[in-house]
């Protein structure tokens, strides 16, 4: 699926994943955020996490993403809530970006694990910003049961990208890093991600019917909501990770 095609499908999104806002401000809580806190945010998407959070408990933070589209969406919800003078948003490949190391007290990739070619993978590129005593947030799929062979080729996922809830914690434990809390989607959360998009290109197709890539964006929408409906409502879990090293 390419760039564009994200952000078509999630121009409406406030949240790129299915988190709820609710359980956005719980991970908050979570995290014990106070004034001054330091957050490194990991193909950041439009910022929501950054903001929300520079806003409702005085975090500063900066937003790495290779979409010059949303991250315009992200420096418009910064101005929308006074945090401008606390985030930073900078376009750029979140697989190669570097910054200061031992600087941040969170750093986080939340849903985007393939900009370390997996979970493991992309741990190593947090620890290095990560100081010592901070905290990972890292947003996840997992297996809720194990999935047919089918289910995997469907929702183009290897068998052994992803793993089961234990497994995940075990990934995390090898790559140096206990589990100390998390917050796990729902099936509505799924809904609410995935299902609105549906609307998003549905609309998009009848706007833009000789567009290049209607051809393409029709196929990923029925693909999208046939794999939805047949396999990922019932074998997908997702959810976000709390750990530390």
């Amino acid at each position: 699926m390419s760039l564009r095609f994200h952000e078509i499908a999630e121009s409406r999104h406030r949240i790129l994943n299915p988190l709820s806002h609710d359980k956005l401000n719980l991970l908050g809580e979570i995290c014990r955020i106070g004034h001054g806190t330091r957050q490194l945010d990991l193909a950041c998407g439009k910022g929501e996490m950054l903001s929300r959070w520079a806003s409702r408990y005085g975090l500063h933070g900066v937003g790495v993403d290779i979409s010059s589209v949303f991250l315009s969406a992200a420096r418009e919800r910064a101005a929308e809530l006074g945090v401008t003078d606390q985030v930073r948003f900078v376009e750029a490949d979140a697989g190669t970006y570097t910054d200061e190391p031992e600087s941040y007290d969170i750093v986080s990739c939340i849903g985007a694990t393939w900009i370390g070619d997996g979970l493991q993978g992309t741990l190593d590129l947090m620890r290095r910003p990560l100081r010592p005593g901070g905290i990972v947030l890292v947003g996840e799929c997992f297996w809720q049961s194990p999935p047919p062979a089918e289910a995997c080729s469907a929702l183009e996922i290897p068998e052994d990208t992803i793993t089961s809830l234990a497994g995940t914690a075990e990934r995390l434990e090898a790559a140096g890093f206990e589990l100390v809390e998390m917050v796990l989607s729902d099936p509505d959360s799924w809904d609410r991600y995935v299902a609105s998009q549906w609307w998003t290109l549905n609309d998009w197709l009848r706007a833009n019917p000789d567009d290049p890539d209607a051809s393409a964006i029709r196929d990923f929408l029925d693909t999208s909501r046939r794999t939805h409906l047949e396999y990922g409502r019932q074998y997908l879990g997702w959810g976000v990770f709390v750990a530390r090293q």
